[in-house]
């Protein structure tokens, strides 16, 4: 049964149709693999997961998850609200897609690429570039070094001002990805970056819908996040001939993926942030994108 539903205290500006079923469903998932618990994050406590599915009804769409609004650390996940900021600037005529940027230190960070096979070389001091290559290299290869360049091309009051135009608050951008002895002036000790997969998810399906900021800045994000080359995550749970925009992150506890899929009629978001070690994350990515996108296959909700 599919019944409307407002997240009540939520920062959100979206509604949702329920549907009891898929929500039984998530929740036995979950407690299945033993995921109803609070997670060891080190020196940072106990952390919970954050997870979100929503599907695409005729009016509103379904939302359903287990603590899709808990607030957790996304690695690079938030790169997507970075290259976001500066599409909607570059649509207002504030820059060019194809004007050129000099890399200054500390913002080249890498010393190791993330995804090894990518042949594009790594950032140095002094290399010109175009704002499109850069916003590429941040979201299909995860580069921080271009991340950081990206952050400052974008502005961060830039971006949480975005970030704030939807509602999302909490998800706001603070920090750099390097130490807090190179962060800009008033960023030093500022809380680190945190969001939630609701908020994720509700990024992902204003893309998928072209509602987010106006239809040339979903699409060109849309475009970037079909070019992400690590498919270790949720992909990894798709058939090969199923296509997925989506930004994933990971760094020492934490192991992200957010995305929209898309199979023909069957499209769904999904958003996944796992406060475990990648190496042990990744049979859960696999197996909780599987055995969604095989529910959801089976049992469409597309329509209320």
């Amino acid at each position: 049964m599919v019944t409307s539903f407002v997240i009540s205290g939520q920062n959100t500006r979206m509604k949702y149709n329920s549907d009891k079923q898929l929500d039984d469903f998530i929740s036995h998932l979950i407690d299945s693999l033993d995921l109803k618990k609070k997670f060891d994050v080190g020196e940072d406590g106990e952390e919970e997961i954050s997870f979100a599915v929503i599907t695409f009804g005729e009016n509103s769409p379904v939302l359903s998850g287990w603590n899709y609004d808990n607030f957790i650390y996304p690695a690079s996940v938030y790169k997507m609200f970075v290259a976001a900021s500066i599409l909607e600037q570059i649509s207002d005529g504030k820059m060019g897609l194809y004007n050129e940027y000099i890399v200054k230190a500390p913002n080249n960070v890498d010393r190791n690429k993330e995804i090894k096979t990518d042949p594009r070389p790594l950032l140095m001091d002094g290399d010109k570039v175009t704002i499109n290559y850069l916003m590429d290299l941040m979201i299909s290869r995860s580069d921080n070094s271009a991340a950081n360049c990206c952050i400052d091309i974008a502005d961060r009051k830039n971006i949480n001002k975005l970030i704030h135009k939807y509602g999302w608050k909490g998800s706001e951008v603070t920090r750099k990805y390097l130490s807090r002895k190179y962060e800009d002036p008033g960023y030093e000790k500022i809380r680190g970056t945190e969001t939630c997969a609701l908020h994720a998810a509700e990024f992902m399906y204003l893309i998928e819908t072209n509602g987010f900021v106006n239809p040339y800045v979903s699409m060109q994000l849309k475009s970037l996040l079909g070019r992400q080359l690590d498919k270790s995550k949720l992909a990894a749970g798709l058939p090969e001939n199923v296509m997925m925009y989506h930004k994933t992150g990971w760094f020492s506890y934490w192991t992200n993926d957010v995305g929209i899929v898309a199979d023909g009629e069957l499209k769904y978001v999904i958003s996944l942030f796992l406060p475990i070690e990648e190496e042990k994350a990744l049979p859960l990515f696999k197996k909780i994108s599987s055995e969604v996108y095989s529910y959801l296959k089976i049992n469409r909700i597309e329509k209320e």
